[in-house]
């Protein structure tokens, strides 16, 4: 009895002792089971260190895109938003600048502390594309040591030279001259314009160009030297060529049907110092005078060089703004690929020959830095009774002045757009002397085709023409007292009096030829031998050629929108 007493007391105690144990165990297994899930690898959503950027980011912008063509998009850059965490670590986009966009072998950019007081760009970092990433800002007492500037090899051919020298020097005596010093004489004559003679150099020995140009400088038979700078001219990318005959709205703005009921340009003579011109175009039919090859080239016609002699003198489809001017097409730009650029030595034969035969009126659509042998050729120019006229530049808003459009004998031409709007990419400055139409304007291009295309180039041409009729009105007017007619009877855009955008204003032909009185004295051009080509009888007996309707007089806009207002002709 006690043995069965005892194991059912060791039975109840093992039974208690399960059920304790299985709750404690039932207890333990949810403790159990929640550390399980902790120790697990957690699912847990943390942002990527690494941000997304978008593919439209801007990038980075070399230094070195001033010296070579670019394509480059208009539309606006966006950046995509970025993490606050990544920001820092974000180098933000390099602002493509306008000289890039408009004129990409003109003119590096440079801010105020590295430019001089003649608006040049002093050395500066990587200024000059050599990628050398030194920085070229001199301290205010040392100068500016190095007369040659880091960024000269962007606005002038490397390793050349031109050097006014002895003009008794033989030929022979002149190849002698250059090897002494370790250059190539690439040409050399006398230009009869300022009474000297120049050559054009180059360094063949692969030595630094400072110190070649020391050495040089020193010897006693050069009287100048200076770098060969290098010139391009003011158009805008063509857009795709245009067939037929749409509205050309600079007739109406500049009022040249009316003034074409005066006069046509007869008998003035225009040397345009450009590309190739097509003188088989029937737009420009008898009316080239005369070619001349500055660069000694067999290219073909060149697009800009055509249109700029359509803008002065077509007469058939379309209608230039003297269509009885006689032509000088000079070439003076020229390259591969179907490029254009010129240089001081070319520009300077350019401006030679319009002045020794018989050029009243000098159109030069292009820009390049300031020059001592151009400035120097211009005045002598100048000082024949030649009007030299200008493209102010497509530049834009930010660049220094430029060149021949800033030299004070130049009349220099900005350019505005249908609406009177100033084009974006014209130059500013206190040197513009008027405006003109020069977007979006409709012009001959070669073997018979014709373009649509923008740029000051084609307000200079549009002025070269009107200057020819007031010399058809009155062939003893001065340069100044012609470039006093255009200011004064311009028609203000903008605010009231001049201003850097418009100058006097935009160029309004027919108050100009109203304000010169006709003059029957014998023609310079015809006294000369030059007549008049063989249609000028047919077109003067239709005054109404072409007639389209006046611009308005009306509407204003806030100025410093770069917005105008048309205003009376007069003021």
């Amino acid at each position: 009895m006690t043995g069965k007493s005892d194991s059912r007391v060791r039975a109840g105690a093992c039974a208690s002792s399960i059920g304790v144990a299985l709750l404690v165990a039932s207890c333990f297994g949810v403790e159990i089971a929640q550390a399980q899930a902790i120790m697990r690898a957690p699912t847990i959503s943390v942002p990527s260190r690494t941000p997304t950027i978008s593919p439209n980011i801007a990038p980075r912008i070399s230094p070195n895109i001033a010296v070579r063509p670019v394509s480059v998009d208009r539309g606006p850059r966006t950046m995509a938003t970025i993490p606050h965490t990544t920001t820092s670590r974000i180098r933000p986009p390099t602002t493509v600048l306008p000289y890039a966009r408009y004129s990409p072998n003109l003119y590096p950019a440079c801010t105020a502390p590295y430019r001089a007081a003649d608006g040049e760009c002093l050395a500066q970092a990587n200024a000059g594309g050599e990628g050398s990433g030194k920085s070229g800002k001199k301290s205010a007492g040392k100068g500016r040591g190095n007369d040659t500037p880091v960024a000269l090899t962007a606005r002038s051919f490397a390793g050349e030279f031109v050097a006014e020298i002895d003009g008794a020097l033989s030929t022979a005596e002149a190849d002698e001259l250059a090897r002494r010093h370790g250059l190539t004489r690439l040409a050399s004559e006398n230009f009869p314009l300022i009474g000297a003679t120049f050559g054009l150099f180059r360094i063949a020995d692969g030595r630094p160009y400072e110190t070649v140009r020391r050495e040089f400088a020193a010897d006693g038979s050069v009287r100048s030297l200076q770098p060969n700078f290098r010139y391009v001219l003011q158009d805008q990318k063509s857009s795709a060529a245009t067939e037929g005959d749409p509205a050309q709205y600079a007739l109406a703005k500049l009022r040249l049907p009316q003034a074409h009921t005066l006069a046509h340009g007869a008998n003035v003579t225009i040397a345009v110092i450009d590309s190739g011109v097509d003188a088989r175009h029937p737009e420009l039919a008898n009316s080239i005078a005369d070619n001349f090859d500055a660069l000694g080239s067999a290219e073909g016609p060149h697009v800009h060089g055509t249109g700029i002699a359509g803008a002065i003198a077509a007469h058939a489809r379309l209608m230039g703004s003297a269509p009885e001017a006689r032509i000088i097409a000079i070439r003076a730009f020229g390259g591969a690929n179907g490029g254009a650029e010129s240089s001081s030595y070319i520009i300077l034969r350019s401006l030679n020959y319009a002045a020794e035969h018989g050029a009243q009126i000098v159109n030069m659509s292009f820009a390049g830095p300031k020059d001592a042998v151009i400035e120097r050729a211009i005045a002598a120019t100048a000082a024949r009774g030649l009007v030299l006229i200008a493209a102010a530049g497509n530049a834009g808003a930010k660049s220094p002045p430029l060149y021949p459009a800033a030299n004070p004998n130049v009349i220099a031409v900005s350019a505005t757009d249908r609406q009177d709007r100033l084009f974006a990419a014209s130059n500013r400055g206190n040197y513009i002397a008027v405006a003109a139409p020069g977007v979006d304007i409709f012009l001959p291009a070669p073997d018979g085709k014709y373009q649509m295309t923008s740029g000051t180039s084609f307000s200079a041409a549009y002025v070269s023409g009107v200057a020819a009729l007031l010399l058809e009105r009155n062939y003893a007017l001065k340069p100044e007292a012609l470039r006093m007619t255009l200011v004064k009877t311009a028609r203000d855009l903008g605010s009231p009096g001049r201003d850097d955008l418009f100058g006097d204003g935009q160029a309004d032909a027919f108050a100009a030829v109203m304000a010169i009185p006709a003059d029957s004295a014998t023609p310079v051009a015809a006294a000369s031998g030059t007549t008049k080509r063989e249609d000028a009888p047919k077109r003067r007996e239709e005054p109404g050629i072409r007639a389209i309707e006046q611009p308005s007089l009306s509407s204003a806009e806030d100025k410093s929108a770069v917005s105008q207002a048309d205003r009376p002709a007069t003021r």
